[in-house]
């Protein structure tokens, strides 16, 4: 079955779910899994801190599965230091399995910083049909992550997975500008530390894959990956024939920037992200707290696979060297 008929087949009507909070004013309790990124921090602050300069209000982190992965240096020497803080700053009370930290909250954020354990972890939480927000990247495969929206759709239960970076907000300014008229393609480039198990852009790569279908949408067939010395280059191509870039630059630890072309002219959008992480935070978490609500994802499924597709698709190129399309993935 290919990637579209396999979208088609498993999404349509699958994720209408109404708040499972007690009532609409009372406190959303959310509970993370994965205790082992500075996500759960920063999110946790957030959303707990009424005093935060971008506190999103109406919930509250109660309730940690600490997770980690051993053979992860970046889960094993981060997990305790953040899990500490969660009891000791917030309170969160910590449990031993899931399925227990499932029957205490109403939301569920999978945070956890490997990828490879993310389908696991979500099939407790979609067994307790709870809302869940998947942390990117949503799995450190294609497959895994047709798997979650699989079991997701079976259960009716609503799945939203998506990067801080896609709410940053110069690109709407860049994309508005009438000087640039209709967007035909974009540039993007991206810090994209690389981690054992996550083939290519999989672990840090997808920041700049999400920013690149912010601007471009779905809609791409085909991706040709080039290697370099630092650095990928990877250039896909929409049916419409739009071309998107990624520059995957690997010696970057954060950061990302772009440019868009349009139909009269072209403008570039400024990299400041060493001071947009809070907010870009909040805009996620809004997204997030209103996504429990509603059970629906502000991302649709189909464009979140297709991005785990391109990526996917990239590290196929990458291993044969030639063009490869996006509906040869099984």
């Amino acid at each position: 079955m290919n990637r579209r008929s396999f979208m088609k087949g498993t999404l349509q009507g699958a994720f209408c779910l109404a708040s499972t909070a007690s009532a609409q004013n009372d406190p959303i309790k959310v509970g993370m899994i994965g205790l082992d990124t500075s996500h759960v921090t920063a999110f946790t602050e957030i959303l707990n801190d009424p005093n935060h300069p971008n506190h999103v209000p109406g919930t509250r982190v109660v309730a940690g599965y600490k997770g980690g992965s051993p053979d992860m240096e970046r889960s094993t020497s981060r997990i305790e230091r953040f899990t500490g803080e969660l009891e000791q700053k917030w309170q969160v009370r910590l449990f031993d399995s899931i399925p227990e930290l499932c029957r205490q909250v109403d939301l569920v954020l999978l945070t956890s910083v490997d990828g490879r354990v993310h389908l696991e972890q979500a099939r407790p939480v979609i067994a307790a049909r709870l809302p869940l927000f998947v942390d990117k990247p949503l799995a450190a495969s294609y497959r895994d992550a047709k798997e979650i929206y699989r079991l997701a759709g079976e259960s009716s239960v609503p799945v939203f997975s998506a990067s801080s970076v896609r709410y940053y907000a110069d690109v709407d300014a860049v994309a508005e500008q009438e000087r640039i008229g209709e967007i035909r393609g974009a540039d993007v480039w991206t810090g994209a530390l690389v981690e054992p198990g996550h083939p290519g852009l999989f672990f840090y790569g997808i920041h700049g894959v999400e920013f690149l279908y912010r601007i471009l949408g779905t809609g791409c067939e085909e991706v040709q990956h080039y290697a370099g010395s630092d650095q990928d280059v990877v250039v896909g191509r929409w049916t419409d024939g739009r071309l998107g870039t990624l520059r995957a630059l690997k010696s970057y630890g954060r950061g990302f920037g772009a440019a868009l072309f349009g139909s009269r002219g072209a403008a570039p959008v400024p990299d400041r992200t060493g001071n947009y992480y809070p907010s870009m935070y909040a805009e996620l978490l809004k997204r997030i707290v209103e996504f429990s609500r509603t059970g629906k994802s502000p991302v649709a499924p189909e464009e979140t696979l297709e991005i785990m597709a391109f990526m996917q698709a990239a590290h196929e190129s990458q291993r044969s060297g030639k063009p490869f399309r996006l509906s040869d993935l099984a």
